[in-house]
């Protein structure tokens, strides 16, 4: 469905009158801007989508100059700190810029080697999103619940965290099985991420947390980027009951065998399609289901590779939404109602001024936006797919669908509840959890059993 603008800044994500946008036209002259400054919040973001979709066309085909004129009109209003469409254009602005600007390596290198966030902004933003959204708390909820089902009676218990970047998932599991009747398990984690100091820190979390519950415990760092991954370091031993948990993570893998940056993306035809119709095409019920599903060898051994593991349960979490499309107007299209959806989430819970939501916006959602609609080939990492994709890659390793319990659901829904928002909707997808902001699905999450 289509983002509509309100008079007052904010959006929802629901069906508008598109025959609004197909009226507009594109004037390059500087004559443009001072009608501009006299549109209202809903024609203003419908003329913002209007140039973010020319301006992304004459990127894909060379013109460099036209993107340079729409690039100009679109930063006359785009505003990382106004309303909704506003603050989305900015970065989708700066995105587009940044895919110009890889055609000069050199000047790329020189104008961002000071920009990039760093871990320790990554962290903490990723904490505020934590706060501020329901979203990694129901992830963390329901993977939580599925491990402590699967492992009922087992004595034993290792976990592979296929991201261990936070160490809230752990501490609430921890809780849980100080809880259980029959007293807790020996719980062993292997934690998985780049950076040394982010898994000593989770470490030492997890231990004042153990010890304080009387849990036996031992966490077993893996200093490694997840395509790198050596099995082995895992140490998985006989007699273990095993679960592997992976958050937003398994996507990045995708990129490992594309050689596509070989091969510069040439236009399909030179007719720029009306947003009347990409929006058809977007929404269409055959646009996701009829593509064919582009095996990943990296992806395919990785996940054979847990198979061999025969862990008792894996858990998936992903962002649901088809950002993975070889042309850049299929991906920047999505990606603009995805993110339209996320940035009116912040708009209905937090100030425009607050500088929180402004960390959270930059340094992960910006950052997101840039490596879609920038990068290709191995450097583009954020590939996110739908839930029915993610289906058939863990079928086709030897995995079932373990659908998530009622309790499961019962406590995502709470957890919703508490919000005290009507805009966050939980779907019930063949067991699998689907969370939405309205009618626009973001996030997903499913459990999966080796099949016999």
């Amino acid at each position: 469905m289509a983002p509509t603008f309100q008079e007052d800044g904010s959006s929802s994500v629901t069906s508008s009158p598109l025959h609004f946008f197909s009226m507009m036209s594109l004037s390059p002259g500087s004559s443009a801007y001072p009608w501009i400054r006299e549109l209202k919040s809903e024609e203003r973001g419908l003329y913002l989508i209007h140039l973010l979709l020319t301006c992304a066309t004459h990127v894909a085909t060379g013109s460099l100059e036209s993107a340079n004129i729409a690039l100009d009109q679109i930063s006359q209003i785009a505003s990382p700190d106004g309303d909704t469409m506003q603050r989305i254009a900015s970065y989708f602005t700066e995105a587009l810029a940044s895919r110009i600007l890889k055609s000069w390596p050199g000047l790329y290198r020189a104008l961002n080697s000071t920009r990039m966030p760093t871990v320790h902004e990554e962290i903490l933003a990723r904490k505020l999103f934590l706060e501020v959204f329901p979203f990694l708390k129901i992830m963390y909820l329901v993977t939580n619940q599925a491990i402590i089902e699967a492992m009922e009676g087992e004595k034993m218990i290792h976990i592979i965290d296929l991201c261990s970047a936070e160490p809230a998932q752990w501490v609430a599991l921890l809780q849980m099985l100080s809880a259980r009747p029959e007293g807790p398990p020996h719980l062993r984690i292997t934690g998985i991420h780049q950076q040394k100091e982010v898994l000593d820190q989770m470490a030492q979390r997890l231990n004042v947390e153990a010890e304080r519950l009387d849990i036996p415990f031992q966490f077993n760092p893996v200093v490694s980027a997840l395509e790198r991954l050596d099995f082995d370091s895992l140490r998985v031993k006989t007699g273990e009951a095993l679960a592997i948990s992976s958050i937003l993570q398994l996507h990045k893998l995708l990129a490992s065998d594309d050689d596509r940056f070989n091969n510069p993306e040439k236009p399909r035809n030179q007719h720029q399609a009306t947003f009347g119709e990409l929006i058809e095409k977007d929404t269409s019920p055959d646009s996701t289901s009829s593509s064919p599903l582009s095996f990943s060898t990296k992806m395919d051994s990785f996940l054979m590779d847990l198979r061999s593991l025969s862990p008792k349960v894996v858990v998936v979490a992903e962002q649901d939404s088809n950002h993975n499309s070889p042309t850049l107007m299929e991906r920047l299209t999505e990606a603009l109602y995805y993110y339209a959806a996320l940035f009116d989430c912040l708009e209905s819970r937090v100030s425009r001024t607050s500088p929180e939501r402004l960390r959270v916006e930059k340094v992960l959602l910006g950052e997101e936006i840039k490596n879609i609609i920038a990068c290709e080939g191995r450097e583009r990492k954020e590939r996110h797919e739908k839930l029915h994709k993610w289906a058939q890659r863990l079928n086709a390793a030897g995995f079932g669908a373990s659908p998530l319990s009622y309790h499961a659901m019962l406590q995502a829904r709470r957890l919703l509840q508490g919000y005290g928002c009507d805009g966050y909707q939980l779907r019930d997808e063949n067991g699998s959890i689907v969370l939405c902001w309205q009618d626009r699905a973001l996030f997903c999450v499913s459990a999966w059993r080796c099949r016999r």
